[in-house]
């Protein structure tokens, strides 16, 4: 049973109470480099790296991931002790807050509890069709209103959604959708893998990301979106798609309210679009390989849709906790740690357990961000540009937190050298790969192969690049707005026990522990993979901060021309 006592402990009394915020008993390890620092690198350059200690990681891992944390959810006592830890830690360090004298940098959002309708009716073509919400299909909405409805919407096929002008690619070619209902497919036109021509080939691009899907089909007018689930290019099954529907969910507040989205957002399942496509009079698997060639043609489908849902509202204002370190001779350049605070708080209880402690994720960026602020305010040699220590809000929700940073960033982007983010990093002892998660992006992947080369680990592209993760995590904001973005951890292979073990531990995680109460601290984790890399990550930031040039993008970065406006 765990502790109600230190549950309900207040947050000044808990900061005391918790580990990391005092002497550690444990023994100090330290990760040691296999081989020699790379060329140019100082003495205390290395010292500095070997003091991000297990011990370290370890302390800080325990007290964001505790059950006080309580699991750590936006609008809830858990964002406030979380928030008033990380702030407590900053300042413990000397770090100094932002421009306006705070930690802290408002978020302001608005949750949508939603109870959809029962049932979505089609009807069309002498054909009833009544799909069932959560077996059929799962909706929600942006608009901040009590109704949201949409009634005989005329639905129409527009293949994956996508506009691409520099891939000569157009799903809404001579289609209006306006107050009509889009229906589309999951991924982009090259993840079926016909033609490796398209697009990226199977490598999923940001066109074959739900939120772009989402945002093309408002900005075309539509009434409704839904996204056809296949499990195989969405790269994970429907129960996930279920449990990311149901709840209340948060939304960054705008100034028409949500007004400019499509009314209805949501998924079908693949059973009941085949369902919905003979209703139609056509046939699913000839739409689907029309719609992975060039020269696809959308079209209208003959059926009205109906659905609805009723809304409660709640406006507040989240927080991305941030700190930095005042460079010594470019203070007005800045290198960002990010990493998220946020996880799923007290929810559904699972054998027993209603605290989603979320210990990998995101608890172990969270460990290795507090030791890389720690080892750059211990350093000797203080680095000449500022670095910037993020710790954003609503990841979990759509990366609202650094989303909100990006569009109102507290140091200005075109000064903004480089974003180093960190998530999930697997607690199961030192690695001998560095995979990087959008591998030929820029030229971080340079710095992070020089760092790697000093632990002598070698560095892969991605494995799995049509699961599109390189837009799955808070990077993807700050490459958006054309800051180059470093995801990168060892994840692969193990230094002392090999590629299965790790794939056993990699399943066995994503299987049983995945955004479950299970994903919580466990006293026998090796945390030394997670401190070697964070000592990579800080040898990376400490290059940056000591050069007078920007890393660039690679040439076919479709976010290389960002950079430029900025």
């Amino acid at each position: 049973m765990r502790s109600l006592a230190l549950r309900l402990m207040p947050v000044g009394l808990l900061a005391l109470a918790l580990p990391g915020c005092q002497t550690n008993s444990t023994k100090e390890t330290t990760v040691e480099a296999t081989a020699p620092p790379a060329a140019g690198a100082t003495g205390d350059s290395a010292a500095a790296s070997g003091a991000i200690t297990t011990a370290d990681v370890k302390g800080y891992l325990q007290a964001v991931a505790s059950d006080e944390m309580l699991g750590r959810k936006p609008f809830t006592a858990g964002e406030e002790r979380i928030t008033a830890y990380l702030a407590a830690q900053f300042k413990q360090l000397g770090l100094q807050p932002g421009p306006s004298g705070s930690y802290f940098q408002p978020v302001p959002m608005v949750e949508i509890t939603a109870t959809p309708a029962p049932t979505m009716q089609i009807q069309g073509k002498g054909e009833k069709l009544s799909l069932q919400y959560k077996t059929d299909y799962v909706v929600f909405t942006q608009r901040e209103q009590p109704t949201v409805a949409v009634t005989n919407s005329p639905m129409v096929f527009a293949g994956y959604g996508v506009v691409a002008p520099e891939y000569g690619w157009d799903d809404y070619a001579g289609l209006d959708v306006k107050g009509k209902t889009v229906v589309v497919l999951v991924n982009d036109p090259g993840n079926a893998g016909n033609d490796t021509t398209l697009f990226k080939g199977k490598a999923m691009t940001y066109y074959g990301r739900w939120t772009y899907k989402y945002d093309e089909a408002a900005r075309h007018g539509a009434a409704a979106i839904l996204i056809v689930h296949d499990t195989k290019p969405a790269a994970y099954p429907w129960s996930v798609v279920q449990s990311g529907a149901l709840g209340p969910k948060l939304r960054p507040q705008t100034l028409d309210r949500g007004a400019s989205k499509c009314a209805i957002e949501g998924w079908v399942t693949l059973d009941a679009a085949k369902r919905l496509f003979t209703a139609a009079g056509q046939n699913y698997e000839a739409l689907y390989a029309e719609a992975n060639k060039r020269g696809f043609r959308p079209r209208a489908l003959g059926l009205n849709m109906s659905t609805s849902l009723q809304n409660k509202l709640r406006r507040q204002t989240s927080k991305n906790v941030l700190a930095v370190l005042p460079g010594t001779t470019r203070p007005s350049e800045y290198i960002i740690y990010s990493a998220h605070w946020d996880h799923f708080g007290v929810g559904k209880p699972i054998a027993g357990d209603s605290i989603y402690n979320g210990a990998v994720d995101d608890g172990s960026g969270l460990a290795a961000l507090l030791s890389i602020a720690k080892a750059f305010k211990n350093a000797k040699e203080k680095p000449a540009r500022s670095i910037v220590f993020l710790a954003v809000t609503g990841e979990e929700q759509g990366l609202l937190g650094s989303a909100y940073y990006a569009q109102h960033p507290v140091f200005p982007l075109a000064k903004t050298v480089a974003d180093l983010n960190m998530d999930m990093l697997w607690p199961y002892g030192p690695m001998k790969d560095l995979t990087v998660i959008g591998y030929g992006q820029s030229e971080l992947e340079d710095y992070a192969r020089a760092a790697a080369k000093e632990q002598d680990r070698y560095v892969m592209p991605d494995q799995t690049p049509e699961t599109g993760m390189f837009y799955r995590s808070d990077h993807f904001n700050f490459a958006h707005v054309g800051v180059p973005s470093l995801y990168a951890s060892g994840g692969f292979e193990s230094r002392t026990q090999g590629k299965e073990y790790i794939a056993e531990k990699r399943q066995n995680y994503t299987t049983n522990m995945y955004h479950k109460p299970a994903d919580q601290y466990d006293p026998s984790w090796d945390l030394t993979g997670i401190a070697q890399d964070a000592q990579l990550y800080f040898r990376v930031g400490q290059r940056l901060a000591g050069e007078t040039t920007f890393p660039q993008w690679r040439a076919g970065s479709e976010f290389k021309d960002a950079r430029k406006k900025k």
